[in-house]
């Protein structure tokens, strides 16, 4: 899922494209994607594009008399931009926003459509969309603090969790974990005043030097290659690859369609962090460290 990162430099991009552009039309092909009918979406045609906001992870599109277009991209949802009045086909886009100079296309990949468009006409409307979670750029080591032990929750869920803190998903939560040498699954109430403080450095450092890293990769051109997955993350995606800081092998812990990746020496102390499905399995056999695992699988 695109996170705060991508969905500001996919803003800064859209406002050099659209701001100020009068909208010609928008071609709905998925069914699924557009949630609201009033007000209809045919409003926006021949409306000028006043800017573009970022609300945690979706896109908030404004337009000229206080219409605004909320677009979630969830998961596997992506942006494109393309000759103007371009084909959408059967497999194509579930969307495609046409302006004069171009055609913005919305894809998402997979069977799951889970992509969404919400059409409202006042800011109270607007705001309900909000969940209400802190930017972890513009606040206080107070304020996050505050925050962050609101609630008892792992700290790998509390900074994804949207009414905590904007824009971080699985992918920067792994990277700002391992850059603070903090556990995933530790309790956010029992952190230590110098933990918090490594987290909140690690959280603004990672948000930052990652926007930067895709500014410059992005250069003068439409992002299109948006993904959780990047070639210079240290520890996202990365399971059994080594640990550039100490050399251990990255593990896992795999949940749903997500997985968390971890270095079990930086991070955990050593300790390798159950995996729900392998650890039902397994049970008292599940392997305590990384050299246990290594032991079972030479077995």
């Amino acid at each position: 899922m695109p996170e705060h990162p991508d969905i500001v430099v996919y803003i800064e991009k859209l406002e050099e494209l659209l701001s100020g552009a009068s909208l010609k039309s928008i071609r709905i092909a998925s069914p699924l994607l557009l949630r609201t009918v009033v007000p209809p979406i045919s409003d926006l045609y021949a409306r000028t594009v006043a800017g573009f906001a970022r609300m945690g992870k979706r896109i908030v599109w404004h337009f000229e008399k206080d219409y605004y277009l909320i677009m979630h991209l969830m998961v596997a949802g992506r942006l494109h931009w393309k000759q103007a009045a371009c084909t959408i086909g059967p497999r194509g886009a579930s969307a495609a926003f046409d302006f004069e100079h171009g055609s913005l296309l919305l894809t998402e990949a997979g069977s799951k459509k889970r992509a969404s468009l919400h059409l409202v006409n006042d800011l109270q409307s607007l705001q309900a969309f909000d969940p209400g979670g802190l930017e972890p750029l513009q606040v206080t080591l107070d304020a996050f603090q505050t925050r962050l032990q609101s609630e008892n929750h792992t700290v790998k869920r509390a900074l994804t969790d949207p009414r905590l803190f904007s824009g971080i998903g699985n992918s920067y939560s792994d990277e700002i974990l391992y850059q603070a040498k903090l556990s995933p699954v530790k309790m956010t109430q029992k952190l230590r005043d110098e933990e918090i403080s490594a987290l909140y450095a690690a959280t603004r450092e990672i948000l930052t030097e990652w926007t930067d890293k895709l500014r410059l990769e992005v250069k003068e051109k439409f992002p299109e290659k948006v993904t959780a997955f990047r070639p210079g993350m240290t520890v996202h995606g990365k399971f059994g690859k080594a640990c550039p800081r100490c050399g251990a092998a990255i593990q896992r812990i795999r949940y749903a369609s997500n997985e968390t990746n971890y270095c079990p020496k930086c991070q955990t102390g050593g300790k390798l962090l159950a995996d729900r499905s392998l650890s039902r399995l397994l049970k008292k056999d599940w392997p305590r460290t990384p050299e246990e695992l290594e032991e079972k699988k030479r077995v």
